[in-house]
């Protein structure tokens, strides 16, 4: 079962990617933990992607997705993987599908958590952090025990600048720009696969076991 987590920031797909991974006994995958370990193993790869992100460049799509084929030719993901986080762009997509085909393999499911903008922005903007542990709050869902005070070391709790409405609807803008076109891409594939973000997470996940099968 070889699946693609698709999704704004903020709707909650990496949460969701965690869960099928531990369901199935595949590995979820994020370009962010290849990049560490690559990074971390002094590979190749590694080296090159490490050329970039100490510029704070992307790493260009052609580096990125040899990372991803790479990772998904270990053998704990010959049953399977979960990606989460790539593809983010029509050219890595067809780079994807072109490097897969070579393998005589091919992408399962593509999975959207879909919610609303004005949802993601109220979401985010309701998260609450404490700089000192790292302990993470949400002013409606997991409140502090008290107003703006960490439960775990007492310090007081911090709106992240990335949670701020503004950032937050900057980063879905480009999200809508770049990302958005997937959505119809593996539509044409016939993979996508739409679960409605804004139910409970336990609900969501249930939609998503659902369109997998027990």
């Amino acid at each position: 079962m070889r699946i693609i987590m698709l999704g704004a920031p903020g709707a909650g797909k990496g949460t969701q990617a965690k869960k099928i991974a531990e369901k199935y006994g595949i590995p979820h995958i994020s370009t962010g933990d290849i990049f560490r370990a690559n990074i971390k193993n002094g590979t190749e790869l590694g080296k090159k992607a490490k050329t970039y992100m100490d510029q704070g460049l992307l790493v260009p799509d052609e580096l990125t997705c040899d990372l991803v084929v790479d990772r998904i030719q270990q053998d704990d993901a010959k049953n399977g993987y979960v990606l989460d986080g790539f593809p983010r762009t029509i050219p890595q997509a067809e780079r994807l599908t072109a490097a897969l085909e070579k393998l005589g393999s091919k992408i399962d499911y593509a999975i959207d958590v879909d919610v609303p903008d004005d949802n993601i922005v109220n979401r985010m903007s309701g998260r609450r952090a404490c700089l000192k542990c790292g302990a993470t709050y949400h002013i409606v869902y997991a409140a502090p025990k008290v107003e703006d005070v960490c439960d775990t070391c007492g310090e007081n709790l911090v709106l992240r600048d990335d949670d701020k409405p503004e950032t937050v609807s900057k980063r879905l803008k480009v999200y809508h720009e770049q990302t958005q076109p997937l959505i119809d891409y593996y539509t044409k594939q016939g993979v996508l696969k739409t679960v409605d973000g804004t139910a409970a997470l336990d609900k969501v996940f249930q939609a998503i076991v659902e369109i997998l099968g027990e």
